[in-house]
């Protein structure tokens, strides 16, 4: 006897059969993924958040299932700055513009950096060993051997610019971080900041009362763009 169509499709909704869809399989955790992952943590919550823990959530696993392919939180840093160095572009190194370039590929670096708040505390605390991050130590060494630098100048000046890159981006990354759990009335804002200085006691502080204006002055990133100068142009020939 042949079967209702209606207790067919009764039969086949109450309990899954060969002709049921299949369900959906989770990709495959990978250290792309993780890394992926872990930056959008950054992105959205700040690097005070990202943990193993945190990131396992993201991919819908459990923290052993990322064990498998990284070691540690130490680890998951290596890995989350050679992503954030892949985005940099570096130019052929050029004698007769090297510091101009300096300049472009260290603002690369400060924009990437302020793409994942706080992220420079990962960059400052890790050893550089991943292949993009060295890339772009590599390329940075050649323009300014290029420009004629001597090798110690340059390595050593190399280290003082990305420290300046990470410590202006990170205080940056701070000052978010207040604006947000505290409100706007824990950052002081320039009209306010130079009021303050110029309410001082004459006696104690006549230097910063008088040039309050010029101690507080800069917008966007002029601050960033003049040590960074102040460094290159004092580099080489």
């Amino acid at each position: 006897m042949p079967v209702d169509p209606k207790q067919r499709r009764a039969a086949r909704h109450a309990q899954p059969g060969a002709d049921a869809a299949p369900a959906p399989r989770k990709a495959p955790i990978t250290t792309d993924r993780i890394t992926d992952a872990a930056l959008h943590v950054i992105a959205t919550e700040g690097y005070e958040a990202l943990t193993i823990r945190r990131v396992a959530n993201v991919l819908d696993t459990g923290p052993s299932s990322l064990y498998a392919h990284i070691v540690n939180k130490d680890d998951l840093d290596d890995l989350i700055m050679g992503q954030v160095y892949a985005g940099i572009v570096l130019p052929e190194p050029d004698p007769a513009s090297w510091r101009e370039q300096l300049r472009e590929v260290y603002g690369q670096i400060r924009d990437q950096y302020l793409k994942y708040p706080g992220v420079a505390r990962a960059a400052m605390a890790t050893v550089p060993t991943h292949l993009e991050t060295l890339r772009v130590g590599e390329g940075l060494l050649a323009i300014m051997l290029a420009g004629g630098v001597e090798p110690r100048t340059a390595a050593w000046a190399l280290d003082a610019l990305t420290l300046y890159v990470g410590a202006y981006t990170l205080e940056r990354a701070l000052v978010q971080q207040r604006q947000q759990h505290h409100g706007d009335e824990w950052v002081l804002s320039r009209d306010e900041l130079v009021s303050r200085m110029t309410a001082l006691p004459a006696d104690r502080f006549p230097h910063t009362r008088e040039h309050a204006a010029e101690l507080a002055a800069g917008a966007g990133h002029d601050r960033f763009d003049f040590t960074i100068g102040l460094i290159i142009d004092n580099l080489g020939k």
